[in-house]
């Protein structure tokens, strides 16, 4: 159960970091800072650093609670990262995103 707040309460920063309007003002521009603006336009990037940040604030959650290791604070991120990444790629603000990918033969 801790595996899941930790993904949810992810996800939902990543969330509001990247698309909300209430840091539109800070949120650099893409190709700001030597590409480094990209980090708040990427859910995968973003994602990342929020599990990082979670996991260094651990300690005064009763939602998770991971052992402060080396270790313990890349998975974090890792699992941050992708559970963020599909779930922005499965849900917009209208629910689920409807899209039909199309293949075509390339002969």
């Amino acid at each position: 159960m801790e595996l899941l707040w930790f993904i949810l309460a992810a996800f939902g920063l990543t969330q509001i970091l990247i698309y909300g309007k209430i840091f539109d003002a800070w949120r650099p521009e893409k190709h700001s800072y030597n590409g480094l603006g990209e980090i708040f336009h990427c859910s995968m990037c973003m994602g990342f650093w929020v599990g990082v940040f979670l996991f260094c604030i651990n300690g005064m959650t009763e939602l998770f609670s991971f052992d402060y290791t080396v270790a313990n604070l890349l998975i974090c991120g890792c699992v941050s990262s992708a559970t963020s990444y599909v779930l922005c790629a499965l849900f917009d603000d209208n629910g689920f995103k409807k899209t039909v990918n199309i293949i075509r033969d390339q002969k």
